[in-house]
C-alpha cells in the first residue's frame, strides 16, 4: 500500500503524507547509514553459519545481495546489499565486517556467477561453496530448449516450403487448364467438356498429426506440437497429464535425440534427488558426464563442461543440501516491492525500508 492509496482513502493529500512519513514517522532522517545507502548497506549482527548470494536489478544498476538463511525471508535476513557485482566492489564492504563475524560464515550457496566466486573466495576463503542444483538443472532445461527449438525453426521452414510448393501446384494447374479451355470449345460433340475448373484459392492443409487423448482425436501440426512440449520437457514423467504423454511419445519420435537428451537430463534431476553423500555422489556424476560425452549432444555436453569445471563446488550439495532459493525468495520479494511502488525513484528511502522489513 502506497501513502497514495492511503491519502486517497483518508481525503488527504498523498505527497504530504508520503512527505511527513518519510521525515518525521519512519526513521529516515536518524538512520546511521543513510549517507552510503545508495552505495551499500552493512548488518554486521546478520551474519551466520549458513549465507547465500545473488544478486538483482534496483535503479537500472545490479545490487549483490548476501543473506542469511535462518532469516527465512523475513526480518534479520539482509545481511549486505552492495552496488555492483565485480569482487573489489562487494569484497571491500564484506572486508569492513571485523574477522570474527566473518569466521561466523561456515557455507555459502550461490549459483555458476565467476565474480560471487571471487569473492566468497576473497573474503570468506575458509568457508564452503555449494553451487545450488537448481541453476544446474536450469542449464539443463536450456540445453534441451534449444534442441526443441532447433527442430520447431526447422519444422516451420519446412511448412512453408510445403505451402509454396502447394501455391506453385495451384498456379501451375490453373495455366494448363486456361491453355487447355483456349483450344477446345466449351461444347464437343454435343458433350461438355472435361472436368469443372479447379478453385484458385484453394485453402492449403498442412499434414497433421493425430493422437487419441481421453477417447477424443487431436490433430496438431509438428509446429504445435513443438510449442507445447516446451514446459513437459522440464518436469519428471510423473507429472505428465495424458495429452503430454502423447505429445512427448510423438516429439521422441520425430527426432530420438531428444528421448536420449531427456532421460540424461532425468537422471541428473534424480541424482540431486536422492539422499546420498558426496562420495557416493561423485562416481554417479561422472557417469552420468561420460554418457552425456558419448550421447554427442552439443547442448549437454556444454553443460556437462561446466559441471565438470565447478565439480567440487556442486558436489557440496549433497553436504547439507543447502540452495540458493531464500536468496531467491528474497530477489522476488524486492521486486515485488519495487514493482509495489511502481519502481524505485529514491534509492536511499527504498533501502531503508528494505532494511526494516528484512533487516
Amino acid at each position: 500500500m502506497t501513502a497514495r492509496s492511503v491519502g486517497r482513502f483518508f481525503k488527504v493529500n498523498g505527497n504530504s503524507l508520503e512527505r511527513a512519513y518519510k521525515h518525521h514517522l519512519s526513521g529516515f532522517e536518524q538512520w546511521d547509514q543513510k549517507d552510503h545507502s545508495q552505495d551499500w548497506l552493512l548488518l554486521s549482527d546478520n551474519f551466520g553459519e549458513r549465507m547465500s548470494i545473488d544478486e538483482t536489478m534496483l535503479c537500472d544498476d545490479l545490487f549483490t545481495f548476501f543473506t542469511n538463511k535462518n532469516g527465512r525471508g523475513k526480518h534479520g535476513t539482509l545481511a549486505v546489499a552492495v552496488r555492483g557485482t565485480t569482487v573489489e566492489e562487494v569484497s571491500a564492504v564484506l572486508l569492513k565486517v571485523s574477522d570474527e563475524i566473518r569466521r561466523q560464515v561456515k557455507e555459502v550457496t550461490m549459483d555458476f556467477s565467476d565474480s560471487m566466486y571471487g569473492i566468497i573466495r576473497k573474503a570468506f576463503p575458509w568457508a564452503t561453496i555449494v553451487i545450488d542444483c537448481f541453476h544446474i538443472m536450469q542449464l539443463c532445461g536450456d540445453g534441451l530448449g534449444e534442441m526443441r527449438m532447433k527442430l520447431k525453426r526447422a519444422a516451420a521452414a519446412d511448412l512453408k516450403r510445403q505451402e509454396r510448393e502447394f501455391k506453385k501446384k495451384l498456379d501451375k494447374n490453373a495455366k494448363r487448364r486456361k491453355a487447355y479451355r483456349k483450344k477446345h470449345p466449351k461444347t464437343y460433340k454435343g458433350k461438355t467438356r472435361g472436368r469443372k475448373p479447379m478453385r484458385k484459392n484453394q485453402r492449403f492443409e498442412p499434414q497433421m498429426i493425430k493422437m487419441e487423448v481421453n477417447g477424443k482425436v487431436v490433430m496438431e501440426t509438428e509446429v504445435d506440437l513443438l510449442s507445447r512440449v516446451r514446459y513437459p520437457l522440464m518436469k519428471s514423467r510423473e507429472k505428465w497429464t495424458e495429452r503430454q504423454n502423447k505429445e512427448m511419445e510423438e516429439l521422441f519420435k520425430l527426432d530420438p535425440r531428444m528421448k536420449i537428451g531427456y532421460d540424461l537430463v532425468h537422471r541428473l534431476r534424480c541424482l540431486f534427488k536422492s539422499r546420498i553423500t558426496p562420495e557416493e555422489a561423485k562416481p554417479k556424476l561422472d557417469e552420468w558426464c561420460n554418457d552425456v560425452g558419448k550421447s554427442l549432444i552439443r547442448e549437454l555436453i556444454s553443460v556437462r563442461d561446466t559441471i565438470k569445471r565447478k565439480e567440487s563446488e556442486i558436489l557440496n550439495y549433497f553436504v547439507n543440501r543447502s540452495t540458493n532459493a531464500s536468496a531467491e525468495s528474497l530477489n522476488s520479494k524486492i521486486k515485488g516491492f519495487r514493482a509495489q511502488l511502481r519502481g524505485v525513484k529514491d534509492l536511499p528511502f527504498f533501502m531503508y525500508r528494505l532494511v526494516v522489513l528484512f533487516g
